[in-house]
C-alpha cells in the first residue's frame, strides 16, 4: 500500500474494498479522496472519520456472504492485494492470521499481487495459495500490526462472570474481540472440554488452552481443532498459531455460515452491541447516525447458535455509556440507529446487572427483563416509558431492586443433590415463572404454606409477590435451567417489620424436589441477609403437622413455642 500511494501519480479513482485494517490507514486520509475510492466492508479507527465525512464509504453484509460479493462479480475486484507468508518447499504460502474474505478475494480478482512477509505466521487449514497462483510478489518484512491485551474494569469483570454462568462443560464458544470476550474467558478457567468455533480470537484463549480447558474434545463439528477464520492480538499470539496443527484457519464462508455454525452441538455466540431496545433490538454498528463498525459475524453466529442443540445466542454490553450518563438499554432505539440483530434472534442480553433471558418471552415481559438488567438510576424512567406504551400494565409499578448483600453477582450457581441450579433474587419479570409454580402445588403444600386451599394466582397477585423492594423485604428463589428453560423449584421470602426491626419468613419448596437442601438454602440465605441488614431477629409461623418446616427451622436454632394451635419460631441475630 505504502508503495502504491508513493508511485500514485497519473492514476484516480481506484476503489479500495476492504474488511476491518489495523495498520496505518493513510490511504483513506482526505487528501487522497481523488485516488483512492474507500469502500469498506467493517468499519475500523483508521476508516471512521472518512465515512463520517462522507469522502469513503461503507458497505453494510455479512462476513459470511462478502465471498459471494466477488464471487458473483457483485462486487468486482480487479487485483487482490494480500500479505503472506514465504513458500514451503512445495510452494505454498500461508495468508496467516487473515484468511477470512482474503481467501475469496486471491481466488476472485484478474490479477494477485503479494506480499511476502516472513514475519507472517504460517497457519493451517484452508490457508494456503501457490505461489504460482500469486502474479507479483515483493519480499518485504514488515511486523504485523498488534492489538495490546486491555485492561479489564469492574463493570466488564462483572459481566464475563454472568456470561460464564450460561457457559456449560462441553460448550463451543465463538467469542469477538476486546474487553468483554477477555473478561468472559477469565472466568471460564474451571469449566472443562469447552471448544472454539469462531470467525475470530485474541490472546484470551491462549492459556485455557495451554491449560486444557479448551480442548475442543467435545465438538460435534471439526472435533479436536479450534476453528476461526482470522485472528488480531499481540505477538505472542502470532506466535502461538504460528505452524499450531491444532488451530485451523478456513474462509468466512464456511466459518460463518449458519448451517456450519449449528453443526455444533451447544454452541455459544457472545456478541455486543452499542444499544438494545426494550423489545430486544440490537444496535451495533451505529451510533445514531453516525456509523461506527460493521455487521460483520454477529448476525452468522447468533442465527447459527440459535439453530444449534442446546445453543445459546449471547448479547454482552455495559448497561451505559459515556461515564455512566446514557443507558444502553433504551426505551425505543436512538434515530439513526440500524438494527444489526432483530428481536426474534436475541435470546440472552447480559450487562453487568444481570442476564435478561428474551426467548419466547412476550415483549411485556421482555420489557421487565431488560429493565432487570438496566442500570438502577435508569430503571424508573425505562418503567414509565414502557407503561406509557402499554408494554406493562398500570399493576406494574415496582421497577426490579437488587439485593446489594449478595455482592456484585447477584446469581449463585450450585449443585444440591446432582441438581444443578441457580439462587437469584426473584424480579418483576418472574411473573408467569412464580404462577407456574403456584399452579404446580398440591393440596397438601398449598394448605402448609397458605393456610388454605387457594386455587388462583392471577397475573396482578403474581406480579405483587415478584415485584418488592429487595432493600426492605426479600425474595429469593431457586431455579432449574434446562437450556433456556427455567422453572423456579423453591422461594423463601421475609416481610420486614419495622416497628420491631423484624422479619416474618416463609418459604416454600416444589414436591418434586423437597429434602435436596433448598429450603436451608434458602433461609440460611435469609439469615445472612438479615444479619447484615442488622435485623433483631427473624420470626416465622407455621402449621403444627408441618414437619418438614419445622425440622429446617429447628436446625438453624429457632426457639418455639405453640401459640393458637401454631408453632411460632424465632431467631434471636
Amino acid at each position: 500500500m505504502a508503495s502504491l500511494v508513493a508511485n500514485a501519480k497519473g492514476l484516480n479513482d481506484i476503489e479500495l474494498v476492504h474488511i476491518l485494517t489495523l495498520s496505518n490507514c493513510s490511504w483513506a486520509n482526505k487528501e487522497y479522496q481523488d485516488l483512492f475510492k474507500v469502500n469498506s466492508l467493517f468499519i475500523g479507527a483508521g476508516v471512521r472519520e472518512a465515512i463520517a465525512q462522507g469522502y469513503a464509504d461503507y458497505t453494510p453484509c455479512f462476513l459470511s456472504e462478502i465471498p459471494s460479493l466477488f464471487e458473483e462479480g457483485i462486487l468486482p475486484l480487479d487485483v487482490a492485494l494480500v500479505m503472506v507468508s514465504p513458500p514451503d518447499e512445495y510452494g505454498y504460502c500461508s495468508l496467516g492470521v487473515s484468511v477470512d474474505v482474503v481467501s475469496s478475494a486471491v481466488k476472485s480478482a484478474n490479477y494477485v499481487i503479494a506480499q511476502i512477509n516472513p514475519n507472517m505466521p504460517r497457519t493451517f487449514g484452508h490457508s494456503f495459495i501457490h505461489i504460482d497462483d500469486i502474479n507479483e510478489a515483493i519480499e518485504v518484512a514488515q511486523p504485523l500490526p498488534q492489538l495490546p491485551v486491555p485492561v479489564l474494569d469492574r463493570v466488564t469483570e462483572q459481566i464475563g462472570q454472568y456470561v460464564a454462568l450460561l457457559v456449560d462443560d462441553g460448550d463451543t464458544l465463538q467469542l469477538g474481540i476486546g474487553k468483554i470476550p477477555d473478561a468472559v474467558l477469565k472466568y471460564l478457567a474451571n469449566h472443562r472440554d469447552l471448544g472454539i468455533h469462531t470467525e475470530m480470537f485474541s490472546d484470551g484463549i491462549i492459556e485455557l488452552i495451554k491449560n486444557g480447558v479448551i480442548n475442543n474434545s467435545k465438538k460435534t463439528f471439526h472435533k479436536g481443532k479450534t476453528l476461526t477464520s482470522f485472528c488480531m492480538g499481540t505477538q505472542r499470539l502470532y506466535d502461538f498459531v504460528d505452524n499450531n496443527p491444532h488451530i485451523e484457519f478456513y474462509p468466512s464462508e464456511y466459518v460463518n455460515a449458519p448451517a456450519k455454525i449449528a453443526r455444533n452441538d451447544n454452541m455459544v455466540s457472545i456478541n455486543s452491541a452499542i444499544e438494545v431496545d426494550l423489545s430486544g433490538q440490537v444496535v451495533s454498528d451505529s451510533v445514531g447516525y453516525q456509523l461506527y463498525s460493521g455487521i460483520g459475524g454477529q448476525v452468522d453466529f447468533i442465527r447459527g447458535a440459535s439453530m444449534s442443540k442446546g445453543g445459546k445466542p449471547i448479547i454482552a454490553l455495559p448497561s451505559t455509556a459515556k461515564n455512566g450518563t446514557v443507558s444502553k438499554i433504551v426505551p425505543c432505539l436512538t434515530e439513526g440507529g440500524g438494527v444489526v440483530t432483530s428481536r426474534g434472534d436475541v435470546h440472552y442480553v447480559v450487562t453487568e446487572y444481570g442476564i435478561a433471558s428474551l426467548r419466547g418471552k412476550s415483549i411485556r415481559e421482555r420489557t421487565l427483563e431488560l429493565i432487570k438488567i438496566a442500570h438502577p438510576k435508569f430503571r424508573d424512567e425505562l418503567l414509565v416509558h414502557a407503561r406509557k406504551h402499554f408494554r406493562v400494565p398500570e399493576y406494574q409499578k415496582q421497577t426490579p431492586v437488587g439485593v446489594p448483600e449478595l455482592g456484585d453477582i447477584q446469581i449463585s450457581k450450585l449443585t444440591l443433590k446432582d441438581t444443578s441450579c441457580l439462587l437469584r433474587p426473584l424480579t418483576p419479570s418472574d411473573e408467569r415463572h412464580l404462577q407456574e409454580f403456584f399452579y404446580s402445588h398440591n393440596k397438601q403444600t398449598l394448605l402448609m404454606r397458605y393456610n388454605s386451599c387457594s386455587t388462583r394466582m392471577s397475573r396482578e397477585n403474581a406480579a405483587g409477590l415478584v415485584a418488592i423492594d429487595q432493600s426492605t423485604d426479600l425474595a429469593l428463589c431457586i431455579i432449574d435451567k434446562h437450556e433456556e428453560t427455567e422453572n423456579i423449584q423453591a422461594v423463601g421470602r421475609y416481610y420486614f417489620i419495622n416497628r420491631k426491626n423484624s422479619a416474618e419468613l416463609a418459604f416454600v419448596v416444589r414436591e418434586t424436589q423437597q429434602h435436596k437442601g433448598m429450603a436451608s438454602l434458602l433461609l440460611k440465605t435469609m439469615i445472612d441477609v438479615a444479619t447484615k441488614r442488622k435485623l433483631t431477629s427473624l420470626i416465622a409461623y407455621t402449621k403444627v403437622d408441618n414437619i418438614a418446616m419445622k425440622e429446617v427451622l429447628r436446625h438453624f436454632d429457632f426457639s418455639e413455642k405453640v401459640v393458637d394451635g401454631f408453632v411460632e419460631f424465632e431467631l434471636v441475630l
